[in-house]
């Protein structure tokens, strides 16, 4: 699994033009998910994002976490992100997991998140044309990948 985790002042998702999910102060998660992807990756994912120490602490420090700040959460899936770019200038995603492997395992995610955050989770339309709106605080912006668990 991929994830562009962006730490935001606020966030929303529209498709075809209703606002499907709305967030303030938390974490926008793009998700992308591969063939190889298990619900273990995704739990070890949703075990760092929640305590990432990413918001600032009194001092203005980058020093409390998700929980920490009791802070909300947005998942958008994002197949776009096992783009191979490597040959040509048109992406190849033949490394993006099938929606029929993808969806359960997004679905396994957020249930995950919710859980661990103990409150509901955002999230956009999966297979969706979205039009995702957000204000990148910081900006920090963290790129993850489970097959290169740092």
């Amino acid at each position: 699994m991929r994830a562009v985790v962006q730490r935001v002042s606020e966030a929303s998702v529209q498709v075809e033009d209703q606002v499907v999910s709305a967030m303030g102060n938390g974490v926008l998660i793009f998700l992308g998910i591969t063939h190889e992807d298990t619900e273990e990756d995704s739990a070890w994912l949703v075990r760092k994002i929640v305590n990432l120490r990413i918001f600032n602490d009194a001092q203005g420090v980058m020093n409390r976490s998700l929980l920490e700040v009791n802070g909300e959460a947005m998942v958008v899936s994002q197949f776009t992100l096992y783009a191979a770019t490597k040959k040509g200038n048109r992406p190849s995603y033949i490394n993006a997991a099938r929606p029929n492997v993808a969806q359960p395992l997004y679905l396994a995610f957020v249930k995950a998140l919710e859980e661990a955050l103990a409150k509901e989770v955002g999230t956009g339309v999966f297979g969706a044309q979205m039009q995702v709106n957000l204000v990148n605080d910081g900006p920090v912006t963290i790129l993850m990948d489970t097959n290169s668990k740092e």
